[in-house]
């Protein structure tokens, strides 16, 4: 390869994007899950506690003058919105000046803003900090499902960006099970439980920060930041780390990039590659957020409330009910995640929302004819989810994986917070206000209302959807800074080809492939 020294931009010819790729799985993999996919944990956490607590915290004697629909809804929607505001302000700066420093940040910001959380001592000061909170998770998202996806082999990339975003669900379990015990008041003061289970998430995150410190930056943003022979230098360690374990060498890398190393790029750039050459794949981007955010956002936040209102279930039970509906929801992703890789993203995008938005008018229906008890009702759910949870959280991977490198952060800010604002901020406000009322029909309304938004959502991606399986970011999604070894109008990219939004063909061995937008 042709070198540089860092952070001095020039042109350079790399095998490193390759190199990753073939890559079998090893223990130096399971470090980057254990340290970046750990925060959906987090995630989990925070929005699960909230809603089953959402009752408790608004008795008498919590310590904080607030009703329940103030924390479902108002807390609930100033959650989401910081998390918008997050993983734009984030993903800007995620893009520039690295993966690596920026998943420290985000998630240093929200482990100040969960302690506080913890000593609220009123309203505003709970909506402003559950705002603070939100706005770390949302720099999260972007920081590191960028950074997963540049370093996990394409063999393996929807499935492991599915299991760890299905993640979430593990921490929705354990905050469901823990606000279980914290609200026990047989344990714990009314005033006291609640305050625990966020001090949980302050410790799971300590930890994830000790762990985070060990993860390297991206090669790939290190090639095009001007730190490429940075980047070589770790891509050989991880060689020979490999090569350690399982004794045996590595096959040769097939292909290369040219690539001419620059800094800052714009957001009239941005723009113009994200809507001007790819504006199938921002459409498609753009429906699988607001169907997901809606159900999501809505259902997650309230859905304490819903068995408190209409089935009578005891405030310091809801949890138990919870853990049984988030369980269902993590071993979607679980089981259907290796189908993302094999038979592809298409059919498993689509089909996953058609699915879970055909079963979810179904669970309308049967709640509006009032045939549904806690039980049936929380069985539904875990059907609806198991299949939507895959669906959601093959947004981050698609919106991760069908944009050039250097918009990736950015591109996954941009639709997370985009179609996240028009479905998970004006989710809860209007779920608490239907869930509010006691009224069956509003309830069921609102559930109507996800199904529709998940098979519109579904739709698009039966027609929009990228066949991402098994190929390299490079080749689904040509870095803005490759240039080709044979001038600006030749080949960009040897042994490997794109197609841009779902067009054109993948070039074979040996083959080179087209530049062509």
């Amino acid at each position: 390869m042709s070198g540089n020294g860092p952070g001095n931009p020039g042109t350079v010819t790399t095998r490193v994007p390759a190199r990753l790729d073939r890559l079998p799985w090893s223990r130096w993999h399971w470090m980057i899950v254990i340290g970046l996919g750990t925060v959906w944990i987090l995630d989990g956490l925070e929005v699960t506690v909230v809603g089953a607590i959402a009752s408790r915290i608004s008795e008498d004697g919590s310590g904080l003058s607030i009703t329940d629909a103030q924390v479902t809804g108002v807390a609930a929607a100033l959650y989401v919105a910081g998390a918008c505001s997050g993983a734009l302000f984030f993903g800007r700066l995620t893009d520039r000046y690295g993966r690596k420093r920026l998943f420290l940040v985000t998630l240093s910001v929200y482990l100040a803003a969960t302690a506080l959380t913890a000593v609220s001592f009123s309203a505003w000061w709970f909506f402003l900090f559950r705002f603070l909170t939100g706005f770390g998770i949302g720099g999260e998202y972007a920081a590191i499902n960028s950074a997963i996806d540049e370093l996990i082999p394409r063999t393996y990339r929807g499935r492991v960006d599915l299991i760890i975003n299905g993640s979430y669900w593990l921490g929705a379990v354990g905050g469901a099970l823990l606000s279980v015990l914290a609200l026990d008041t047989n344990l714990f003061p009314k005033d006291l439980g609640w305050r625990l289970t966020f001090a949980l998430g302050v410790v799971l995150g300590l930890v994830i920060l000790l762990v985070r410190r060990h993860v390297p930056e991206s090669p790939r943003w290190m090639l095009v930041h001007g730190h490429a022979d940075g980047a070589e230098r770790l891509v050989d360690e991880v060689e020979r780390e490999v090569e350690r374990e399982t004794g045996r060498p590595l096959p040769e890398a097939e292909g290369e990039l040219t690539v001419h190393q620059r800094g800052v790029i714009g957001f009239g750039e941005i723009a113009r590659t994200v809507f001007g050459v790819y504006p199938r794949r921002a459409t498609l981007g753009f429906a699988l957020f607001v169907g997901q955010a809606f159900l999501y956002n809505a259902i997650t936040f309230g859905f304490g409330s819903i068995l408190v209102t209409f089935f009578d279930v005891p405030t310091g039970a809801t949890g138990s009910y919870f853990a049984v509906i988030a369980l269902g929801n993590f071993l979607g992703p679980l089981l259907l995640g290796r189908l993302f890789d094999t038979w592809g993203r298409r059919p498993m995008i689509a089909g996953t929302y058609l699915l879970s938005g055909v079963l979810l008018f179904a669970t309308a229906a049967l709640f509006g004819a009032g045939v549904l008890t806690a039980t049936t009702m929380t069985a539904c759910w875990c059907v609806v989810l198991f299949f939507a949870s895959a669906g959601a959280s093959s947004a981050y991977l698609t919106v991760s994986e069908v944009f050039p490198m250097e918009t990736r952060a950015m591109s996954i800010a941009f639709f997370y917070a985009i179609g996240t604002a028009a479905g998970g901020i004006s989710g809860p406000l209007v779920f608490a206000g239907l869930t509010e009322s006691g009224v069956v029909a509003e309830a069921a309304l609102a559930f109507c209302i996800g199904a529709a938004l998940m098979v519109a959502a579904g739709l698009v991606a039966l027609f929009f959807a990228v066949a991402a399986e098994g190929r390299s970011l490079e080749d689904i999604a040509t870095p803005l800074s490759v240039r080709s070894p044979d001038g600006p109008d030749g080949p960009a990219v040897t042994g490997s080809a794109r197609r841009p939004d779902g067009g054109g063909r993948r070039a074979g061995p040996g083959r080179r492939g087209s530049t062509g937008r």
